[in-house]
């Protein structure tokens, strides 16, 4: 039988650098908001997925009518982003009985990841015993600052790869890992590193480069660009398959 299929979207941030007055998942793209679209997104690739949602204990924001999952469950998230998937890994570990349950992780505020991505990162992590990550080629010049401002060399960005999300790992490692370096007061940033740290090396699965994590001001009004500009892609081969 085909492992189940989890979802985890860490939702518990308050995006301090979006110097908004609501955490960035909250925000409004087209009249909708971030984690509306992020959600959607998913949905549309996985439609029969079961959903973790992290969000704050205290959140104010937050409209279930934005969830189109029809198997989903609030996890109150944690300080930092381990403690909201280790919630949400232990919430699933109560419903799961399958460690080889598979485990994808995705940002909330990466509403334009592509459906083309999604499924080709689940073909390969499905079919993987360590697991992977959606990740893009580095393509710029790479400079190492010195601490005060200036460069302190300029590094080699052969082989260098930016981490995107979603990450997908089976249920079990993922948790090991996580609680591996929480406990060891390592930190990362994502679950990638945790299962690397295992000793592990996460397969890379090349993805689109307009897979924008939202983090600054100026990245929403480009996020609703590129929305845009998906939709148009994918009205006019919608276009060309009529004809």
């Amino acid at each position: 039988m085909t492992p189940t299929l989890w979802l985890v979207v860490p939702a518990a941030g308050c995006g301090r650098r979006m110097g908004a007055d609501r955490p960035k998942q909250y925000l409004t793209l087209g009249g909708r908001t971030v984690l509306s679209h992020t959600l959607s997104r998913l949905h549309a690739a996985f439609p029969e997925a079961r959903l973790c949602l992290c969000l704050d204990a205290d959140d104010s924001h937050f409209n279930p009518a934005w969830v189109p999952f029809r198997d989903w469950r609030r996890v109150d998230g944690g300080v930092e982003r381990v403690d909201s998937v280790i919630n949400a890994l232990e919430a699933i570990v109560a419903e799961e009985g399958d460690e080889q349950a598979l485990v994808l992780v995705h940002d909330v505020a990466r509403p334009c990841v592509d459906a083309g991505d999604l499924a080709r990162l689940f073909a390969v992590v499905d079919d993987d015993p360590v697991g992977g990550l959606l990740a893009a080629p580095v393509a710029d010049t790479m400079k190492r600052d010195d601490g005060a401002g200036r460069v302190a060399r300029t590094e080699d960005r052969a082989g260098m790869w930016h981490a995107l999300t979603p990450q997908g790992f089976r249920l079990g490692v993922l948790r090991r890992a996580l609680t591996r370096v929480r406990a060891e007061g390592v930190t990362v940033t994502d679950e990638a590193s945790a299962v690397e740290a295992l000793g592990l090396a996460p397969r890379l699965v090349p993805g689109r480069r307009d897979n924008l994590k939202i983090t600054h001001p100026e990245d929403l009004a480009l996020a609703g660009r590129i929305l845009a500009a998906q939709a148009s892609d994918e009205r006019s081969i919608g276009h060309e398959e009529c004809r």
